[in-house]
């Protein structure tokens, strides 16, 4: 069977890896950050905005697509590429996360997951094979079995249960996969439980997927918790394959993670952040609705090269805040993005000129001296 996915592992330095992922829309290097699509759009930005500042891969949501505007109206018009008009890699989940996050309106069997729609309230069932299918319709590069995401207060019976359904549902989503030129992700669920991460790991390791994810963090649990359990978490995943780090996104925890040997992120906070007027730069956020930015002629941050850096001032978006204005939200978004790239690229050129651990050090106390 031949594939378009590809792994590689170019360099280490300490835990921290340097890889790339080739695949049937082009090169992804990692370690990578996903700007997140949730609804085939990264919110407030084209996807011409997203190539200026160096995305190369972005996500997209099985849940959210299916229900609207479905997954089969997208096959009609192409694919989620054509759709979204984005020439580059997507990684699509498969709505186990809403799993979690929806838990007032759905329930869990171990044949799949009963919802109700947040949009209309109308019944709707995702199973492992269902994921699989839309996920396929949708044509992403990286598709995601289903899985069941524990809350970090699960109780023992709870996390177990989560386990074996995660284990059952991935060889479920492995035979129902049939789309060559998209690469099936594994998906380890146990929370900060070393032992329950283990028993899913070896399970899912087995049974040899193209890559494997690390689910189940950020649920809760505090960030001491998380960066402790990542490193032994990491290495429980094959060296040879990529390791995502699923909706973790400060950037001291993507840090922590590419010091533990995780190689993908995505998460919302850049633009969930952007359109609530918070900043991030090399000296620690900013909050652009504070009265000090009203006559700040200065850049959001200096030597930025994005557009919004290059071209406005701190007093300008500042005034669109004010003004409610939707280009506020569109260029301090669009900055972030450009930040937590920025992030990434050189951390790549630090684990590449084995300089990680000083690099590392570094960036906290930038981030941490000015907030």
């Amino acid at each position: 069977m031949t594939m378009a996915f590809q792994f590689s592992l170019l360099s280490t330095d300490g835990s921290a890896r340097r890889g790339r992922i080739s695949t049937a829309h082009g090169l992804v290097e990692t370690p990578v950050f996903m700007p997140v699509g949730t609804q085939g759009t990264v919110k407030g930005l084209t996807p011409e905005q997203l190539r200026s500042v160096g995305a190369e891969i972005i996500l997209g949501n099985t849940y959210h697509l299916t229900l609207r505007p479905g997954d089969e109206l997208v096959a009609e018009m192409g694919g989620l590429h054509k759709f979204m008009a984005w020439d580059r890699p997507i990684l699509t989940d498969s709505g186990g996360f809403q799993v979690f996050s929806l838990a007032r309106i759905r329930k869990v069997t171990d044949d799949g997951v009963a919802f109700r729609s947040h949009i209309d309230g109308a019944p709707f069932e995702l199973t492992p094979e269902s994921a699989v299918a839309i996920q396929q319709n949708l044509g992403s590069d990286i598709a995601m079995v289903l899985d069941e995401c524990p809350p970090a207060d699960a109780t023992e019976g709870v996390m177990r249960d989560a386990v074996r359904r995660t284990i059952l549902w991935a060889e479920r989503c492995q035979k129902a996969h049939t789309c060559t030129a998209q690469a099936l992700f594994a998906i380890v669920q146990g929370g900060t439980d070393l032992n329950w991460r283990g028993e899913c790991a070896e399970a899912l390791v087995a049974m040899d997927f193209p890559g494997y994810a690390l689910g189940g963090f950020s649920v809760g649990e505090s960030p001491e918790a998380m960066h402790a359990a990542l490193p032994a978490s990491a290495d429980l995943l094959p060296s040879n394959k990529p390791r995502y780090l699923m909706g973790v996104g400060r950037p001291e925890d993507l840090l922590a993670g590419i010091a533990s040997g995780i190689d993908m992120f995505d998460c919302v906070m850049p633009t969930r952040n952007g359109r609530n007027a918070s900043a991030f730069t090399n000296t620690g956020p900013i909050r652009l609705r504070n009265a000090c930015h009203r006559r700040d002629s200065a850049p959001v941050e200096s030597g930025c090269p994005c557009y919004t850096c290059v071209n406005f001032s701190r007093a300008y978006l500042h005034h669109l805040f004010q003004a409610d204005e939707m280009l506020g939200p569109t260029l301090l978004s669009l900055h972030n993005i450009a930040f937590y790239l920025r992030v990434m690229s050189d951390a790549r050129l630090a684990i590449e000129e084995r300089r990680f651990a000083a690099f590392h050090t570094a960036c906290l106390a930038r981030w941490e001296r000015h907030t």
